[in-house]
């Protein structure tokens, strides 16, 4: 039965009838779909240009694609055509060098290099049009607030290959907010765009003060960055979406910190200010029958709330 259904899918994928393969494969239970099957289902979503689908669908692979330079052509492929010029490359690069010269990946890392130029080219045209000198436009990125940042990350070697990524370009923001379905935080898009996710020192948050009351404190683990190259990441194979699904986790916003108890999350919580304004920031206890405690009015709060043990 199962050689006779990839027979099929092979055939059909020859006859360019690639709705029929997804529908093929969507109609096996998710738990039974292996590496094989899930590889198909993502390439015929890359055909049918359904392409944050078959990004979702390599992700469920990842650990078994990691040795497979198919599996990064393919995942590269599909960040290509949503303008993610930086996952594609980082994808394809892992591909030739798994398998050293192959025409087709050569040629995609040719373009996204020349779309990079273009990219480039245009932000100096920019600078120069808007008056800034060339050395303002390589200075790093900052953003109008107050708060101190100088020590604010703790850049550990676990910190920089679990939750830290390349600064967000604005076709990855959109793609990631559109795939969560809510816009993310200002302060938040910002954050990023200097340091993209991260462990901080200031690790811990009072909840719970009332009147003189001091309340108990949370700890987070760390911040997850806009990407989805990362596993702790907003669109990671252990992000928001996956934590909400898999874990049960309320569907009111988006997780934004992952906690060391692994049965708590700090999410952003849309339920008042939907995407209009700012979402609050709660803690949401999974061992206490998913409790939501309210932390602060905002990111940037938050942020600023966080203090040592």
């Amino acid at each position: 039965m199962r050689e006779e259904l990839l027979e099929q899918l092979d055939q059909w994928h020859e006859e360019d009838e690639y709705e029929e393969i997804v529908d093929a494969i969507q109609e096996v239970p998710e738990n039974e779909r292996d590496y094989v099957l899930i590889s198909h289902l993502g390439r015929a979503l890359n055909n049918l240009e359904r392409y944050e689908e078959a990004i979702e669908q390599f992700l469920l692979i990842k650990e078994e694609g990691k040795d497979d330079p198919l599996w990064h052509y393919r995942i590269g492929l599909a960040y290509y055509y949503l303008d993610l010029y930086d996952e594609a490359q980082q994808a394809f690069e892992v591909a030739d060098q798994l398998e050293p010269g192959d025409e087709d990946t050569l040629e995609f890392l040719e373009w996204i290099q020349s779309k990079k130029d273009e990219e480039a080219e245009e932000a100096s045209e920019e600078a120069v049009e808007s008056g800034a000198s060339a050395e303002a436009s390589k200075a790093p990125v900052y953003f109008d607030t107050d708060f101190d940042f100088t020590n604010f990350w703790d850049d550990s070697e676990y910190a920089l290959e679990k939750y830290v990524s390349e600064p967000p370009t604005d076709g990855l923001i959109e793609s990631v907010e559109e795939q969560l379905v809510f816009k993310l935080p200002a302060f938040y898009i910002n954050m990023a765009k200097v340091h993209n996710g991260g462990v901080p020192h200031n690790r811990y948050f009072q909840a719970g003060k009332t009147g003189s009351e001091s309340g108990s404190h949370i700890e987070i683990s760390g911040i997850l960055g806009i990407s989805r190259a990362k596993s702790h990441s907003l669109c990671g194979a252990s992000g928001s979406r996956f934590m909400i699904e898999e874990d049960g986790y309320p569907e009111i916003g988006v997780v934004i910190c992952d906690c060391p108890s692994e049965s708590a999350v700090v999410m952003l919580d849309y339920r008042e200010s939907g995407n209009d304004s700012e979402p609050e920031v709660v803690y949401v206890d999974k061992a206490n029958n998913y409790k939501i405690t309210k932390l602060a009015p905002n990111f940037e709060a938050f942020i600023r709330g966080l203090v040592q043990e």
